[in-house]
């Protein structure tokens, strides 16, 4: 599946065969990346598609040493199981 970072929507996303795509919004903050917002539409649920999303992006980011700030429940839960991004999360400064 080919991910494409949309810069213009500020969002990565999939093309699905339906024509539905797949996203995942962002944002910058102080140069990182506020990452929003996974969304899979109904027809592309269950098939991994989200979690190829967010590996991609998670990639990407780390590619461009960049950081995140993850405000996406399902990009945190992601996080949870691949702790090997976690390095990637922004300082909150605490």
């Amino acid at each position: 599946m080919e991910v494409v970072n949309n810069k213009k929507q500020f969002r990565f996303e999939i093309l699905l065969p339906d024509g539905e795509y797949a996203t995942l919004e962002y944002r910058w903050l102080k140069g990182n990346m506020v990452l929003m917002h996974t969304f899979v539409p109904e027809s592309g649920r269950g098939k991994g598609i989200g979690s190829i999303l967010v590996k991609y992006v998670l990639d990407y980011i780390r590619k461009q040493n960049l950081k995140m700030i993850v405000y996406c429940p399902f990009v945190a839960k992601y996080l949870k199981s691949h702790p090997e991004y976690n390095d990637l999360v922004a300082d909150s400064g605490k």
